[in-house]
């Protein structure tokens, strides 16, 4: 097969006077301000095409919390129009740092921040869209550079299981587009840990990822874009700082950059893709008696007695609003996404939208060759919701789950992440439940 590949990026970041409002932790109420304009780096929307034979296929990361299924849904049409390309050829994903901007409906405005006045909140996000299109389409005009395709994976040892459970992601996945004379034009990795490492700052940045792209860019003429791992139960070790940033950012971007030098395992094609949407299914029963109890259980918390954040008790007033206009879900649409990439041992690339937790990277790895056969990831397309394990919901978890999305003062209701994504209820367990749903579709995709 032949490949060629072209690459893109345009500056995402808002102004004070377009939206100076950051998404990530939840607080203050009324939405934390950014205090300038000018960023600590700034954010990007980055873009890659790989042409098989002249067919494209993209990949582009956004400096964002999260893309709001909304957002996502009006852009892939926009996408689709560009090229002459199939939805499961197009593969959107969120950096997930948590000193982006504030976007329409993931994580909601009002829910998760208080806010009220949204209005450049929508301007913004509207126009963030329109930039992610002229992303893709810049990359898909710019000038082709023909390439070789090889993947390894390297190691890094910083991240942390936030929850304490025994799984820690340690992979680096890199996959290199590489020109006629060996050296990489495009550098596409990953890692599974929150972009967190700066904490709760006042300007905006893209956290260790950005760090680790400009670090790759800035020493060396490749192209790096970065797609988060399976990171809804990974943090990044040591106290939040942007010195952390910086010194985790750097990590990872030498590591890249420095294996980079030499080809891993070559990549020949064809690259197959599969896309679909599947409903993670509810801990919901939605007969009359027992959303009257659910109701109840959602008043309760407006005297915030337990003293829970306040975004608890306004997704309590908006929980109780849907059950009584009878709008009530039962399950969350998450995209999951397949790439193949053949050769003498082909490569699977796994995406699925919403923050997987690490769990699933571990069941996959077992089944389908190990680090070096499968990638997985989590946060693209649309950011839905954590997507927990059935450990999640385990009567070892006594101080409830925030990666589980339930709370002890009311355990069959939305808590901890449910809340701030906006659900009624927290996921299923069991055999039927949110565990065998993905991995018996990611499975069938999987072949």
């Amino acid at each position: 097969m032949a490949f060629t590949v072209a690459t893109a990026k345009v500056n995402i970041t808002p102004t004070l006077s377009s939206n100076p409002y950051m998404a990530g932790y939840g607080t203050p109420d009324g939405g934390r301000l950014a205090t300038s304009s000018t960023p600590y780096q700034p954010l990007w929307a980055r873009a890659v095409v790989v042409r098989e034979n002249g067919a494209p296929r993209l990949i582009l990361s956004v400096d964002v919390l999260a893309i709001p299924r909304a957002m996502h849904q009006r852009i892939r049409p926009r996408l689709l129009a560009l090229a002459n390309w199939a939805t499961a050829d197009i593969l959107l994903q969120a950096t997930h740092t948590h000193n982006g901007p504030t976007l329409v409906d993931a994580l909601h405005p009002f829910t998760t921040y208080g806010m009220v006045q949204l209005d450049q909140i929508r301007a913004y996000s509207s126009w963030l869209e329109d930039r992610i299109v002229e992303a893709a389409q810049s990359a898909l005009n710019a000038g082709q550079t023909n390439v070789t395709l090889d993947y390894q994976v390297i190691q890094q040892t910083w991240s942390v299981n936030r929850a304490g459970l025994r799984y820690v992601e340690t992979d680096v996945p890199v996959l290199v587009c590489r020109r006629s004379n060996g050296t990489p034009e495009a550098i596409i990795f990953g890692y599974g840990s929150h972009p967190v490492a700066a904490g709760d700052r006042s300007l905006f940045d893209g956290d260790y990822p950005a760090g680790a792209c400009n670090y790759i860019e800035n020493r060396s003429d490749a192209f790096a874009l970065f797609l988060l791992g399976p990171a809804g139960d990974q943090n990044p070790s040591g106290s939040p700082s942007w010195t952390l940033r910086d010194q985790w950012g750097d990590s990872l971007g030498s590591a890249v950059l420095n294996a980079a030098q030499s080809a891993g395992r070559a990549l020949t094609g064809p690259i197959t893709t599969k896309y679909q949407e599947v409903g993670l299914p509810l801990e919901i029963d939605t007969s009359a008696g027992n959303l009257a109890a659910v109701r109840a259980a959602y008043a309760a918390r407006l005297p915030n007695l337990g003293g829970f954040p306040a975004y608890y008790v306004r997704h309590a007033a908006v929980m109780m609003a849907r059950i009584d206009s009878g709008n009530v879900a039962t399950s969350v649409p998450s995209p999951f996404q397949v790439w193949t990439i053949g050769g003498s041992t082909p490569l699977r690339m796994a995406f699925v939208g919403g923050e997987m937790v690490s769990g699933y990277a571990a069941y996959f790895r077992s089944r389908y060759g190990g680090s070096a056969g499968i990638w997985i990831g989590g946060y693209a397309n649309e950011s839905c919701c954590y997507i927990p394990t059935n450990e999640y919901f385990s009567p070892y978890m006594t101080a409830g789950s925030y990666e589980g999305g339930w709370d002890t003062d009311a355990p069959g209701i939305a808590g901890g992440s449910m809340t701030v994504y906006g659900h009624i209820a927290h996921f299923r367990a069991g055999t039927n439940g949110v565990e065998s749903t993905l991995i018996n579709a990611l499975t069938a995709m999987l072949g």
